[in-house]
């Protein structure tokens, strides 16, 4: 296959954001424009994208709120390639940094992830259960999806490590685990607020959006969910504006 036939250009955000991506193995989607949509920020913050892939999610929050200083980490060199001609190519700043955000703190920091140095942390950590799903053929398919027990805690402190004081983690995960959100969360974080995602409505919820707040103390907070695939004849505005990067999720609001 030549170079050309192995990547598409793909359009998000309505059009405003396109990405190359490979066409095999992990390819960014829904989640990661979701999790982008309900991500908090501020023009000036420092913002982390960990397991970036070709950096959908971080660079559809740059396109919203400019002034950003992003970052985008990537533990596959050829993602991280692409991250970073994607950053370029729809003129978007953003530092791309190959390394294994489960690292340790020395590895982390030497690669300019210091701790206590970002406002906001927006992940999307590999979540399907290896004791419950068949691993998928494709290397980086696998590793972008594939979870082991300690993946969650491992990426959460990784979080934490690099959030400045009162800081924002914003995460998406399964929604069948949100008790492992909940424990991981349980030590340094507080002031939770989630956010129910369902395909369709009136079925259980399939993710579940997460903001998280360094040090914070405030009551958790569940937020009225989200249906992907709305009652015929009755659009969910929120959702499609959201995909379209012309709104936030309420998870993204004060």
């Amino acid at each position: 296959m030549n170079e050309a036939a192995a990547f598409s250009e793909d359009a998000f955000l309505g059009g405003r954001l396109r990405l190359r991506q490979p066409i095999s193995g992990h390819r960014a989607g829904h989640d990661a424009i979701l999790l982008a949509a309900a991500t908090a920020v501020h023009p000036d913050d420092r913002v982390v994208d960990l397991g970036a892939g070709v950096g959908a999610a971080g660079l559809a929050v740059a396109a919203r709120v400019g002034g950003l200083a992003l970052t985008l980490v990537e533990i596959d060199p050829d993602l991280a390639a692409l991250a970073r001609h994607n950053a370029a190519a729809n003129a978007i700043p953003a530092d791309v940094i190959v390394c294994d955000v489960t690292g340790e703190a020395s590895a982390l920091a030497g690669a300019g992830l210091a701790p206590d140095s970002f406002d906001v942390v927006l992940m999307n950590p590999p979540f399907h259960d290896a004791g419950r799903h068949r691993a998928s053929p494709d290397p980086a398919r696998s590793l972008a999806h594939m979870s082991e027990p300690a993946t969650l805690d491992a990426w959460i402190h990784a979080a934490r490590r690099m959030l400045k004081s009162g800081g924002a983690l914003t995460l998406i995960w399964r929604a069948d685990g949100v008790g492992e959100v909940l424990a991981a969360l349980s030590r340094g974080f507080g002031s939770l607020v989630l956010l129910p995602v369902h395909g369709d409505v009136g079925k259980p919820a399939i993710r579940i959006l997460v903001r998280a707040i360094k040090g914070g103390r405030a009551p958790l907070q569940i937020l009225a969910g989200i249906a992907l695939n709305p009652s015929p004849g009755q659009p969910n505005l929120v959702v499609e504006a959201a995909m379209a990067g012309q709104g936030t999720l309420p998870l993204a609001r004060p």
